[in-house]
């Protein structure tokens, strides 16, 4: 091979003998001696056996590649704000090891997503903090939330984006979804699956959807996201009634049991189904929320002294993914669930019921076990989703003027507070 000035991070040609491959150039860990790694423009990285290489040509230095484009401000667009949170849509291209790290400042996001600034002028930032989602929990929630009220009750901004991660994603779509009050402007989450390095990459689409509907009328809390594999058009989904709903596709998430609120092109927006509209409430924040929750998946054969874990820990609710209409084994099988769930009520933990079958609404009172089991005092939250049930339950028992009575905290949980509740399921 010709001696070659190129270092990792550089755009580079190499020549074999039968075929010239254009890609950045990587670092070679010491483990894979004599194979030259490159990251192609598809993103994907291939590894050369360094002896077969005739020629390594630099094209572009690696300052060059990561210079970017300058983003200067608009003032004729409308004014958004954005919350940076972390997640793939927040990460960039490390060169040396090719895979992505966290974006350094807030300013480096623009550069990679220029088109973002196509109809809209992004006029303030924060990064409250930079996690992956799985690293969240109900504290993140109510710093984004603070965070969020203080930009809707500026009367500069149109509406929020706030990216994150995918993974629990719609867990935070659920908790602003009940921590934002009053809600008068866009509130709009958005992700991207697959880092900007990759070639199919949904960053970009979901952005500049995203900015759409963060000038729209739409004064909710929503998802916006690929609505198909392909790069044509985005759903909006109400926060609430969203599940990520595939480990990798670009279309991860979809709306259960309802259609999407609107139907988003980089050029227009479709509305699909009534939405709260913009309007000049005064926004407010109620983050209350009580931690000592669980989600548990009834399963055949389940012990359900399990239960006793849970009181013994202090938890205050707990909430029963049950099968088909709202069933668990009951009295009848080997390990009924019947007196232990009454049992663990009568302690004073408080017990919902949602569905594993994640579409659809529940009926306890079709077969005679769902009756059963309702006499339990256990309480059916019918189409609500379980994620979005887990994080209800948490912030209705973070009240305590509502936890005095079993009864207000049924009320409070069966109560359409942001739209968890469909009176008719939508395909």
């Amino acid at each position: 091979m010709k001696p070659t000035n190129a270092k990792p991070g550089d755009y580079v040609e190499i020549h074999m003998l039968h075929k010239i491959y254009e890609g950045i150039l990587l670092e070679t860990p010491e483990s894979e001696k004599g194979i030259i790694l490159l990251k192609l423009d598809s993103g994907y990285n291939i590894g050369l056996i360094q002896k077969e290489i005739q020629e390594i040509k630099l094209k572009k230095k690696a300052k060059e590649i990561q210079e970017g484009t300058k983003i200067e401000h608009n003032n004729s667009k409308p004014k958004i704000a954005m919350i940076i949170t972390g997640g793939t849509i927040a990460a960039k291209l490390n060169p040396k090891k090719g895979g992505v790290d966290w974006l350094d400042t807030p300013e480096s996001l623009f550069k990679f997503y220029p088109e973002l600034f196509n109809k809209v002028d992004v006029l303030k930032v924060e990064v409250p903090f930079m996690k992956a989602s799985e690293d969240m929990d109900y504290k993140d929630w109510q710093k984004i939330a603070k965070t969020t009220e203080k930009f809707l009750n500026d009367s500069n901004i149109k509406g929020v984006i706030i990216t994150h991660g995918t993974d629990f994603l719609h867990y935070t779509a659920a908790a602003l979804s009940f921590f934002l009050q009053e809600v008068n402007k866009p509130v709009v989450l958005t992700y991207s699956q697959r880092s900007i390095d990759r070639a199919s990459s949904d960053a970009n689409l979901n952005l500049q959807c995203s900015a759409l509907a963060a000038i729209s009328d739409i004064a909710e809390v929503i998802l916006v996201g690929h609505a198909n594999q392909s790069d044509e058009f985005c759903n909006a989904m109400i926060g609430t009634k969203v599940r990520k709903m595939h480990t990798s596709r670009r279309d991860a998430f979809h709306p259960i049991n309802t259609k999407p609120i609107a139907r988003i092109f980089p050029e227009k927006i479709e509305i699909l189904k009534e939405h709260k509209i913009r309007n000049k409430n005064k926004a407010k924040s109620d983050t209350k929320f009580e931690e000592k929750i669980a989600l548990i998946k009834i399963y055949p054969g389940q012990d359900p002294e399990i239960l006793d874990y849970y009181l013994k820990k202090g938890f205050k609710g707990i909430i029963l993914e049950l099968a088909g209409l709202g069933h668990s084994p009951t009295k009848r099988a080997r390990l009924g669930w019947t007196k232990k769930i009454k049992e663990t009520i009568e302690k004073g933990i408080i017990i919902c019921a949602t569905a594993q079958t994640i579409h659809g609404r529940l009926d306890p009172l079709v077969y005679s076990n769902g009756r059963e089991l309702l006499e339990t005092g256990i309480i059916y939250l019918e189409d609500m989703l379980s994620e979005t049930a887990l994080v209800k339950l948490g912030w209705v028992l973070g009240h305590e003027e509502w936890t005095k009575s079993k009864e207000k905290i049924k009320e409070k949980m069966l109560e359409n507070i942001s739209g968890e509740f469909n009176n008719r399921i939508e395909e």
